[in-house]
């Protein structure tokens, strides 16, 4: 099992003995459970994005309706107890949580201190890498620049060079997919604040890594903030947004690509694509006209609402706890707590949201704000930072576990009707449009896009590639 304790203090000879146990245990589950049937597809999941649809295995966290985000079996209140933190201090280690994620086990305070010290080993950039940030136009947005400096770090992947090579699969990939998701976990923050720096702090250095610090902490310092609670404030933002099942955006597009055997820094790289910005008193009269007036224009209210989650994110609960711990009386906390009064029950009013309650994008600026960054541009580099502990802790157990390249079946209108017995609008089962002259069978060639051909048969049932 995965939550067996250890006192080895390095990540990979911790799991250097759980992979064979847990390869063993999903192969006979698979033995015996293969072939059981765990649930339904609807038309209308497959129109409505795929949602709730169970299709993936995805080890590392769970997003219960009812109760949020589970990292390997412990919600956010129950880390936040359990895992270490920076002396004094009260916010567990972002390491820890990544320890958490990759063994299922609550470290301890040696091997996290092991870990920030490693990633402190591995945070230098290759000098392409520096040169290739430095000559990016100020108008170029962060995340544009962030995803393609992951992209230019590929020049240091031991999964490339070993899947090139030719070396036994079964074996090592995993391992290979585990020392290239430390490296760049490890560059990560050296680039975004490389980033910050040339955007906007007029090109100054970023400093050198202090192995004596946490990884949070070095992070900070290379951003050009002093300020011990904005640390600490890191350490939570970057522990709460690490991960969010497998089924959103960044972590299934991680998991997609790395399935056609991508190495970690192309996986992230893509994951970081698909990310776009988050983003005097007011009376609650005129808060709640104003909301009022939003919902009447066809817009919605940023922050509030959930594709899973059926009650406030505890994500924007901790960080809600925060603030009233270390800055109660700013007004623009005060103004984002009278949202929390108002928004819930004026979409309950509404009648169309199925999740009225904050998540964690309606509190994640203000904190941001108060501590003097105000680039809220640069907002989604913090969390792109944040959620590679998830995404890549998963590549490890996907190339761990063999898990093949992902390819679900695709279907057209006319095939998804005529599967399900609808009366096609009095069209032919096979369309014109689709190459079909109302026969029962078409067969034909069709060209790949300049690499195959393709034979195909169209039947009553639906188009079916050979």
């Amino acid at each position: 099992s995965r939550n067996a304790t250890t006192s080895t203090i390095r990540t990979l000879d911790v799991l250097s003995n759980l992979v064979p146990k847990e390869q063993s245990r999903i192969k006979n589950f698979k033995t015996q459970y293969g072939k059981t049937n765990i649930g339904s597809i609807s038309v209308d999941m497959i129109y409505g994005g795929i949602r709730g649809m169970k299709g993936l295995v995805y080890e590392t966290s769970v997003l219960d309706a009812d109760e949020g985000i589970c990292f390997c079996g412990y919600s956010i209140p129950e880390y936040q107890q359990l895992l270490p933190k920076a002396p004094g201090r009260a916010e567990p280690l972002p390491e820890g949580l990544f320890w958490l994620l990759v063994t299922g086990q609550v470290p301890t305070d040696e091997q996290v201190n092991w870990l920030s010290k490693e990633w402190a080993k591995r945070a230098a950039l290759p000098s392409h890498v520096v040169t290739m940030l430095d000559n990016f136009p100020t108008n170029l947005h962060p995340m544009s620049q962030f995803s393609a400096a992951i992209t230019a770090l590929n020049s240091e992947s031991s999964f490339a060079q070993a899947y090139s090579e030719g070396v036994n699969k079964a074996k090592y990939w995993w391992e290979f997919v585990y020392e290239d998701s430390m490296d760049l976990i490890a560059k990560l923050p050296c680039v975004a604040a490389k980033i910050y720096r040339n955007l906007y702090r007029e090109g100054s250095s970023i400093g050198a890594i202090d192995s004596s610090l946490d990884w949070s902490h070095n992070f900070t310092n290379m951003l050009g903030y002093r300020d011990a609670t904005f640390t600490e404030l890191m350490r939570l933002y970057l522990t709460i947004h690490s991960d969010h099942e497998g089924g959103n955006m960044s972590a299934h597009t991680s998991h997609l690509v790395g399935s056609a055997l991508s190495d970690p820094y192309r996986s992230f790289s893509a994951a970081m694509k698909g990310l776009k910005e988050m983003g005097g008193e007011v009376s609650d009269e005129a808060m709640r006209d104003y909301i009022w007036n939003t919902l009447k224009s066809g817009r919605v209210v940023p922050g509030y609402g959930h594709a899973v989650l059926r009650k406030t994110d505890p994500r924007y609960t901790c960080q809600q706890e925060f603030a009233f711990k270390h800055l109660p009386d700013d007004p623009m906390f005060k103004l984002v707590h009278q949202l929390y009064k108002i928004v819930p029950n004026v979409l309950l009013e509404q009648g169309k949201a199925k999740n009225p309650w904050p998540n964690v994008d309606a509190h994640s600026g203000v904190l941001l704000q108060y501590y003097g960054m105000t680039e809220m541009n640069y907002y989604t580099v913090l969390f792109g930072v944040s959620r590679a502990l998830g995404v890549l802790a998963q590549l490890i157990w996907s190339r761990a576990l063999g898990f093949p390249l992902e390819r679900p079946k695709s279907m057209s209108t006319n095939g998804l009707m005529t599967l399900v017995g609808a009366n096609n609008s009095g069209k032919d089962e096979v369309s014109k449009e689709e190459g079909g002259e109302g026969k029962e069978e078409q067969k034909g060639e069709v060209e790949g896009r300049g690499m195959h051909k393709m034979q195909y048969t169209y039947e009553k049932k639906g188009l079916c590639w050979i």
